[in-house]
């Protein structure tokens, strides 16, 4: 028969308490806050472009998901896909990725910084163009000025790294509308 008067065992027992005791009130903490908080600061969105013409078609789609730390900084990625085609000339396909970060120094003034790096493949017909066809990368790197209303914002952005002969566009300084739900 075991003797519980023993002082070993009591201590065991008394010890034994406590160790159940603070454990249970150290996993007790509310941490279904932290996760939901999480996803709370998480914004969808991007950009749709159609453009159309004679003989010309182009269509884009930018969607991006975005994190906000606070009311002045958020950061984000985004995905780029692009066609191009003008009948006769040319198919373009671009497909890539973007890191995109957001300053808001006022809640309706917003400073961006995007980078963009491309995968693009461009197919001449060789009877009416002579240029050869293009498979390549292109890095862009976007700075930019906007102005929000609600979920949209719309402003312009300059490519530091344009080159002429290799960029998507055909200057450096560039129009935007980004939509967030």
């Amino acid at each position: 028969m075991t003797n519980y008067n023993s002082p070993k065992i009591r201590k065991t027992i008394i010890a034994s308490f406590f160790v159940c005791f603070f454990m249970t009130f150290s996993f007790s903490q509310d941490t279904t806050s932290k996760t939901s908080d999480f996803w709370k600061n998480v914004q969808y969105g991007g950009g749709i472009g159609l453009n159309f013409g004679d003989g010309y078609f182009s269509g884009a789609l930018a969607p991006i998901a975005m994190y906000r730390f606070n009311p002045y900084v958020a950061t984000g990625v985004g995905l780029n896909f692009q066609y191009s085609s003008q009948r006769d000339i040319f198919k373009s396909t671009v497909l890539g990725a973007s890191a995109l970060g957001l300053f808001n120094p006022y809640p309706n003034f917003q400073i961006s910084t995007e980078f963009e790096q491309l995968h693009v493949n461009r197919n001449f017909d060789e009877q009416f163009v002579s240029n050869i066809d293009d498979n390549y990368w292109y890095p862009a790197l976007f700075l930019g000025l906007g102005y929000t209303s609600r979920n949209v914002t719309f402003g312009i952005r300059y490519d530091v790294l344009y080159d002429e002969d290799k960029s998507i566009q055909n200057q450096a300084w560039m129009p935007f509308v980004r939509f967030w739900f």
